[in-house]
């Protein structure tokens, strides 16, 4: 697997942004301890987003996700997104337009990367998990699955316990739209024929776990093909890096 750290210019951000790659190199003999990882003509990508207090790089510090990547011979897109909840912010930058609509295709600019909707997907951790679920849901005509691990699920209520945070996401009111509630959206796409599979991991000492089982029962009460899991466990990178590995099972395998 080789590590790329991309720099470059975003026109939804106006900026000059950044995003860790992790992707497949075919031929590496002479490696030690490490496998065949390449040979797919193009690769399938998983776009893997941060919690509210991280960054593109927190993934690769905490987890080992590079290695778990590579028994799948698969893309890993790391961005940074700030403090922005995956949004299109009110007094701020078009973090969602980024992420989910100019990212994916920058990425099959730059790498050998399918832009097929069964072959790109989307995960990620609390505020990420929360960014992860919403981008399925919206871009369901680009990506077939989406993982939320310890997500932000209710974030109507989140965005008033976070005043702070969520103005210049939301707006003095905290008024959250339509298109940014997980349960509007689960609502919405229910009867999409390409609404995407859906995966919840939390533990059961967790401080989402309760709105997690809300939102789990909004998706069974809609229908939706849907994975959860849950053991004992908290917010913690030590259930994230185990649970990356089940995510990445049930995506790849």
């Amino acid at each position: 697997m080789a590590l790329i750290e991309l720099k470059f210019f975003s026109e939804a951000l106006g900026i000059q942004t950044e995003a860790y790659v992790v992707i497949p190199q075919i031929g590496n003999y002479g490696e030690i301890g490490v496998g065949d990882s390449g040979g797919r003509k193009k690769y399938k990508c998983l776009y893997l987003l941060h919690g509210l207090s991280d960054d593109h790089t927190i993934w690769l510090r905490r987890t080992s996700i590079e290695r778990y990547a590579g028994k799948y011979g698969i893309c890993v897109v790391m961005p940074f997104a700030a403090k922005s909840f995956y949004t299109d912010m009110k007094y701020g930058m078009n973090y969602y337009t980024y992420i989910a609509k100019e990212l994916p295709s920058r990425i099959c600019e730059f790498f050998n990367v399918s832009d097929r909707r069964e072959d790109n997907f989307v995960a990620g951790l609390s505020m990420g998990g929360y960014g992860a679920l919403k981008i399925a849901l919206r871009e369901c005509d680009r990506f077939c699955a989406g993982a939320g691990l310890s997500a932000v699920t209710d974030i109507a209520a989140r965005a008033k316990d976070m005043s702070r945070i969520s103005l210049p996401i939301f707006g003095k009111e905290c008024e959250v739209d339509a298109d940014d509630d997980l349960f509007a959206l689960a609502e919405k796409r229910k009867n999409d024929p390409n609404r995407p599979r859906l995966y919840l991991g939390v533990g059961t000492e967790d401080f989402l776990y309760g709105e997690n089982q809300l939102f789990k029962a909004k998706l069974e009460e809609n229908g939706y093909d849907l994975t959860y899991r849950e053991s004992q466990g908290s917010h913690t990178w030590e259930f994230w890096d185990e649970y990356i590995q089940y995510v990445l099972k049930w995506m790849f395998e």
